[in-house]
């Protein structure tokens, strides 16, 4: 049986203020298993980006637990926070966060640098992933000479130069046109099939298309799901983007627990 990789449970997440208090997610639970693509769908204000925040341990939930490869991300010590980021997980943002004053290969070989990893390694790394990306001729260029898809495959890089145990992708594809986005989502497909486990945030269907699974929340509620089986690409395009209506239908009673369409697992 594959592992789970990534463990939600029982997650909540409260913001207070003086006046009032705002619940941000209800009671999550779900599984992510160890190679697995997994997209999360929701309208802006949903929760899911407050999730992806709980998940990169850029942000704490109020009650619940978060287990990845059986490490739980609460009981990690402040002081070891930003190495566990470092080592554990892989980062992939929707304004790239490269630094200007970088070269490419330097941003791309910061982790490592930040971790005191010996140089064959950082070569031996950087020349497999370069090639995998295809973005060898652009190493020695800056971020600010480099078109936006050129950037994003080196955010990837970076990524995946620490060979974390789980990419998290927040909105990839949402500064970039059509053509590209379908580039970047190849690429985050590639690597899923060469056993990169990746949990992704995104708002289009088309970029969730590319998953395994796609969990819809609605209000800090993930209750509904759907699987893509041996669905073509169209046919899971058009059941994400019926599902996605139907989670933004008002009217709609929503409530904790995923909910599967029938004959799925």
């Amino acid at each position: 049986m594959t592992q789970t990789y990534l463990t939600v449970e029982h997650l909540h997440k409260i913001y207070k203020s003086k006046e009032n208090e705002t619940m941000a997610l209800q009671d999550v639970n779900f599984g992510v298993k160890q190679g697995e693509f997994v997209a999360i769908m929701g309208e802006s204000g949903s929760g899911k980006s407050t999730l992806l925040n709980i998940l990169a341990t850029f942000d704490q939930a109020t009650t619940g637990h978060v287990l990845l490869n059986g490490q739980d991300l609460g009981k990690i010590k402040p002081q070891e926070i930003a190495a566990f980021r470092r080592d554990k997980l892989g980062f992939v943002f929707q304004d790239f966060n490269l630094l200007d004053t970088f070269t490419n290969r330097d941003n791309i070989l910061l982790p490592l640098v930040l971790a005191e990893a010996k140089k064959q390694v950082m070569h031996e790394r950087l020349e497999r992933i370069a090639t995998f990306l295809g973005i060898e001729d652009l190493l020695d260029k800056y971020p600010y000479q480099i078109s936006g898809g050129q950037a994003q495959r080196i955010a990837i890089a970076r990524a995946l130069i620490t060979q974390p145990e789980i990419i998290l992708a927040d909105e990839p594809t949402g500064s970039l046109d059509s053509r590209t986005a379908a580039n970047i989502m190849n690429v985050l497909k590639q690597m899923n099939q060469t056993g990169n486990t990746i949990l992704m945030v995104t708002h289009s269907v088309k970029a969730a298309t590319s998953a395994e699974r796609v969990l819809f929340i609605r209000d800090g509620i993930i209750f509904h799901e759907v699987y893509r089986g041996k669905q073509s690409d169209q046919d899971f395009h058009e059941r994400i983007a019926e599902s996605l209506a139907m989670v933004n239908q008002p009217g709609v009673e929503i409530t904790s627990g995923v909910h599967r369409q029938r004959g799925e697992r």
